[in-house]
């Protein structure tokens, strides 16, 4: 079974050109948000392998005006991703409904006037939406391009605790459940390799994935960051965690892919951020599109795909 773009998974970037015609780019943009689980709303310190500043590039900061960071992210695309024509202005670091809805109405209506802005992707967490702001999203998405992706990162509440998300997957569900209803197109981010987890126990991610409303998801591979509560924590038990090796991690990964169902898109299977934010790089320097071909390759040599556990029923 073959994807678009006669890909053996489905790749979210066929999303985008199946069902607008183009390829959409991303700019990332930071509009000062904070979490429930560093303001005190919920819990402190925030995720306990969180540095936000490794993982969104150096043209979004909240001190620029949000047309700004849009200026510099569309010349700082153009000479990357010189197909791209169109974009979505991606409100990423940290959680980006924690705030009124008259607050969330400025900022995204700010981003929707820029000329070049079809829609916006909102990097958020489960216990960060209400019916209020879902409602205003399900009007949004009318006109524009809307897409909630929620920060879930594992299916058990004892890593979510130990990592201090400060939410339960129950809440995961639910809130994916509401968005799902108003008919708002939505993704999910989970992170393999988190403290406690067995090779087993994330693999059990695709049964729980497989039963939520969602049209696509993003996977990373734990990075061990610099200057994070889990970078001590890895230092001191290392026993603790699964550091995939690189062809540990793509075969891994083609086991998954066949127990996940063939409609969810893959936007993201592994993560890369810059080295000065790591002390170890254990898979070298390979970039992101470098990965994609592994996996390629992985799955062809295998003669599998996306789904094929999943529709044999196993």
């Amino acid at each position: 079974m073959l994807f678009p773009g006669d890909r053996r998974f489905n790749s979210f970037v066929g999303y985008f050109k199946e069902n607008y015609g183009r390829r959409l780019q991303k700019i990332v943009i930071d509009a000062g948000f904070s979490c429930p689980n560093r303001d005190g709303s919920v819990s402190v310190g925030g995720c306990t392998y969180c540095n936000n500043d490794a993982f969104h590039p150096s043209y979004s900061t909240p001190d620029k005006p949000i047309i700004q960071q849009i200026e510099e992210g569309v010349l700082f695309h153009r000479n990357r991703y010189r197909r791209a024509e169109r974009y979505l202005a991606y409100f990423q670091p940290y959680s980006n409904t924690h705030a009124t809805l008259d607050n969330l109405r400025q900022l995204y209506s700010e981003a929707l006037s820029h000329p070049l802005i079809d829609g916006i992707v909102i990097g958020t967490r489960p216990d960060c939406v209400d019916d209020d702001k879902l409602d205003w999203l399900a009007a949004l998405s009318r006109d524009y391009i809307v897409i909630v992706e929620y920060g879930i990162e594992s299916i058990y509440d004892k890593t979510l605790e130990r990592i201090n998300r400060g939410h339960t997957f129950a809440q995961s569900r639910e809130a994916i459940i509401k968005t799902a209803a108003k008919k708002i197109r939505q993704g999910a981010h989970f992170i393999f390799g988190l403290p406690g987890e067995t090779i087993l126990d994330m693999i059990g991610y695709a049964d729980e994935i497989n039963r939520l409303p969602i049209d696509s998801v993003k996977f990373h591979q734990l990075q061990i960051v610099t200057g994070t509560i889990i970078e001590k924590e890895f230092a001191d038990n290392p026993s603790d965690f699964h550091a995939f090796e690189l062809n540990e991690y793509i075969d891994f990964f083609v086991n998954f892919l066949e127990l996940l169902r063939p409609d969810i898109y893959i936007e993201r299977f592994a993560g890369e951020i810059p080295p000065r934010y790591v002390k170890c790089r254990p898979w070298g320097t390979l970039r992101n599109v470098e990965l994609i071909r592994l996996l390629e390759k992985r799955l062809e040599e295998r003669n599998t795909f996306q789904g094929k556990r999943f529709m044999q029923g196993s």
